[in-house]
């Protein structure tokens, strides 16, 4: 079944009574280049097993299982369960728990149902506005996966794969860079998809290392220096972290000194290298 063709598509879905869902961000993909080349560069081949977010009516999904050994999907609709059970039906290596990716232990889901596999991946098309918090989730909770390859909003994909010290920097973007090497993959225009969304895409892969990128002595007072100083990301960066760690701004401006950074600098300015040395700072005060 030729899943990125719209007539096959809409016959599809009004076989088994399926609507899109506004409130779900539901946008499937039509154009038959793009889910090969996430699959690919998203490392799908022979002794991988994949996990994929959100099924659509399974165009990544089938790509996935002609590359991996085995594919597991978490897809919140289940209105969808009809339409996959007949888009996926030729493949013996996919299953589709339904379920919300947000409150589902991927770790434990993982153990379940992938014991064998030592190499896995993550592979999405995300839904613009769980963007953040997907990513995130994966990132935080540390479950075995090498890597996330991921569609976003092109607006996204930029914040996430902006170098740190730059002024595209975000908490966000720092927070990436802590557990992951982010980079760039492809662009994806906005008539790739069914119904077509206001903005255009990118496809983004998040590298996680077997050993942290950055090695800080508390990761909780890490991160708070990261939400303190990007809550205003175009100010001082002295003023909000003096109130967000209740410390003297004279104290605060002696202590950025010693980790060479400037009274005046700003969050943006900020390199992840800064941040470390802050935090160790902070630890030992």
């Amino acid at each position: 079944m030729e899943l990125t063709n719209i007539g096959t598509i809409k016959d599809v879905m009004s076989r088994n009574g399926f609507t899109f869902s506004k409130a779900l961000g539901q946008n499937f993909l039509i154009n038959p280049t793009v889910c090969p080349k996430i699959a690919e560069l998203g490392g799908c081949r022979s002794g991988t097993a994949a996990i994929e977010i959100g099924t659509g009516v399974g165009v990544l999904t089938k790509e996935l299982a002609l590359r991996c050994d085995r594919v597991l999907a978490v897809e919140i609709d289940e209105r969808l369960r009809p339409v996959l059970a007949e888009t996926l039906a030729e493949f013996d290596n996919i299953e589709i728990v339904f379920g919300d990716i947000l409150k589902t232990d991927l770790s434990a889901l993982i153990k379940e149902k992938l014991p064998d596999f030592d190499e896995i991946v993550v592979c999405a098309n995300l839904p613009y506005y769980i963007t953040s918090p997907v990513i995130m989730k994966l990132l935080e909770e540390r479950p075995p996966i090498r890597s996330i390859t991921v569609m976003v909003q092109k607006e996204a994909a930029d914040r996430l794969c902006a170098k740190p010290g730059t002024r595209e920097c975000g908490a966000v973007t720092a927070a990436v860079n802590y557990y992951s090497e982010p980079k760039m993959l492809f662009r994806v225009n906005r008539g790739s998809f069914m119904p077509s969304p206001n903005v255009d895409s990118a496809v983004i892969r998040l590298d996680i290392p077997d050993k942290p990128r950055y090695t800080v002595p508390d990761e909780k007072l890490f991160f708070r220096i990261i939400r303190a100083s990007f809550a205003q990301r175009r100010k001082q960066l002295l003023n909000p972290l003096s109130a967000a760690l209740a410390i003297p701004k004279q104290e605060l401006a002696e202590m950025l000194g010693k980790c060479g950074i400037k009274q005046t600098a700003r969050p943006e300015e900020l390199k992840m290298e800064d941040i470390v040395a802050l935090c160790e700072t902070l630890t030992t005060k």
